[in-house]
């Protein structure tokens, strides 16, 4: 399993940038498959955004498509979100996960992400 822990998370007004980032444990970090999920207030957890091991393809969730972009550094042990015009319905707690074989089993604490409007 994977070590895994966001930052980068802050308040933000509508229209502007964050770029959160998810810094991982271990050595065998390059084969997993990694993602982005957030959680907003009395909602339930939901997909953001995923890039598998080598960088490609990338994923993303219609609500954010064209907005945000997912990357990695497997040289850093580290993946990134640059979340570009935030929307005030961005607000959310993001959690960076890893996928090793079937199931994203390893999660971090989450970052919150509150946009104002």
């Amino acid at each position: 399993q994977v070590q895994l822990v966001e930052s980068g998370g802050g308040l933000v007004q509508a229209g502007g940038s964050l770029r959160l980032s998810c810094a991982a444990s271990g050595r065998t970090f390059s084969s997993y498959t990694m993602a982005w999920f957030r959680q907003a207030p009395g909602k339930e957890r939901e997909f953001v955004a995923r890039i598998d091991w080598s960088g490609q393809p990338t994923y993303y969730a219609n609500s954010v498509k064209g907005r945000f972009t997912i990357s990695r550094d497997n040289a850093k042990n580290m993946v990134y979100l640059q979340m570009n015009s935030l929307k005030p319905e961005d607000t959310a707690v993001y959690y960076c996960a890893a996928r090793a074989t079937t199931d994203f089993g390893s999660w971090g604490p989450g970052t919150q992400v509150t946009v104002s409007s």
